[in-house]
């Protein structure tokens, strides 16, 4: 499971995170890996599950 960055960013932003917002959409790749990246997507209070991509039927 990937996660698109736009949606972190998406989700920073809806919280008025503005400067994590663009930290994430600078250092992160297009397509985040939530195993990779545990750790920051728990420091952000973020659930992979609510930011992965829908799956393609």
């Amino acid at each position: 499971m990937r996660i698109a960055r736009h949606r972190i960013v998406s989700a920073l932003r809806d919280r008025g995170q503005q400067a994590r917002a663009d930290w994430v959409e600078r250092e992160l790749p297009e397509r985040v890996d939530p195993a990779k990246h545990s750790g920051l997507l728990a420091t952000l209070h973020l659930d992979p599950a609510d930011l992965a991509d829908a799956p393609s039927v």
